[in-house]
């Protein structure tokens, strides 16, 4: 089975035909479809009522909370499709590893792995270790009605560099010496979390979930005959676990414009563009028979709505050639966006692209 198939069951039936799921798939569409990364957060005035006196983790384990969030920029935005709220670092949290996402640093890891005994911290990943995800998923299907919701996860790279280094890194440097140094280490631990992973989506895809996006925040960091022999191997057992399922799978990192032909050959439908490189090229490095997702600076959002348009014009133009091509941002939504404007931009979007 394979994302140009059609599913079976009521909720595929009724998400099938969407603008968002057409793109993916390479179809005709009837208005580029549109939605943001990070669409569902920080921007959001509701949003920061919602979660008010919440946990980023323990917020993303209450499936109502995680639903009324996730509807938020639907219904606010219009946008194409949904995008499961969540974070990175929920099964790793789900298995026992001692983490916690601390404001204004991120996700820390009270144990780093370093050695091969760290590596037994890391047990697979059961359905029945997020059973408030399967939840939500449901809860939202049901609400979304046609509007496709896209699951979420982190990629073994992403999930790996903040393990290893036991949060953010500008440098990576322990990744990279574990990388370089003991190979056959860093293998074993990516596919550890290649495991961890394919079974974080298949829950969300057997929930209802209608796509998947693959985020690898960090791969931008490295070369790409590194990328091709030390992370790509993983990336593509992820996308093989979940091809069966028919769904759409995204693949997107920052930073990344040297590696976008090899983060197509990982197995993704649709590929992840960041601002840095122009759609127009980043389908000649791609290759056919992918699609591509992309790709407005989320800085233009905060100058004047005329520019903002002029820069949405110059992406929807070097698109005009795409076999599909799913508009979103070079990156997430900025906390301090206006709505108003990513709403507009939705509208200028769909406006401009109506067929």
């Amino acid at each position: 089975m394979s994302a140009n198939d059609r599913p079976t069951g009521q909720q595929q039936t009724a998400t099938y035909d969407s603008a968002f799921l057409k793109a993916c798939r390479r179809e005709p569409v009837p208005h580029t479809p549109v939605w943001f990364m990070r669409q569902a957060g920080r921007s959001l005035p509701e949003y920061r009522k919602v979660r008010e006196g919440t946990a980023m983790l323990e917020s993303c384990m209450m499936p109502e909370l995680v639903t009324e969030i996730t509807l938020q920029p639907v219904r606010r935005h219009g946008v194409d499709a949904a995008i499961y709220f969540s974070d990175i670092v929920v099964p790793l949290k789900a298995i026992g590893i001692d983490l916690d996402i601390k404001p204004g640093v991120g996700p820390v890891v009270e144990k780093p792995i370093r050695t091969r005994a760290d590596l037994e911290q890391l047990r697979p990943l059961e359905p029945d270790d997020v059973p408030y995800v399967a939840e939500a998923v449901r809860m939202l299907v049901g609400e979304l009605g046609g509007t496709p919701l896209i699951g979420f996860a982190g990629a073994p790279f992403t999930l790996a560099s903040y393990l290893v280094e036991g949060g953010p890194s500008r440098n990576h440097e322990h990744t990279k010496a574990m990388m370089y140094g003991d190979p056959q280490l860093w293998a074993d631990l990516l596919d550890r979390l290649a495991g961890i992973t394919s079974a974080f989506l298949k829950v969300q895809i057997e929930a209802g979930a209608s796509a998947v996006q693959l985020f690898d925040s960090w791969v931008g960091a490295l070369a790409p005959a590194d990328y091709r022999r030390s992370v790509m191997p993983a990336s593509a057992k992820v996308f093989e676990a979940v091809s069966g399922y028919g769904v759409p799978r995204i693949h997107f990192g920052v930073g990344t414009g040297e590696l976008l032909g090899l983060m197509g050959e990982a197995g993704a439908d649709v590929v992840g563009v960041d601002w840095r490189v122009p759609l127009d090229e980043a389908v000649r490095r791609v290759g056919p028979g992918k699609a591509l997702q992309g790709n407005i600076d989320p800085a233009v959002l905060f100058a004047p709505r005329e520019a903002v348009e002029t820069k949405a014009r110059e992406v929807l133009d070097a698109a005009a050639g795409l076999e599909g091509h799913i508009f979103n941002l070079g990156h997430g939504v900025l906390p301090n966006t206006d709505p108003a404007a990513l709403t507009r931009l939705v509208e200028y979007v769909h406006e401009q692209t109506a067929r």
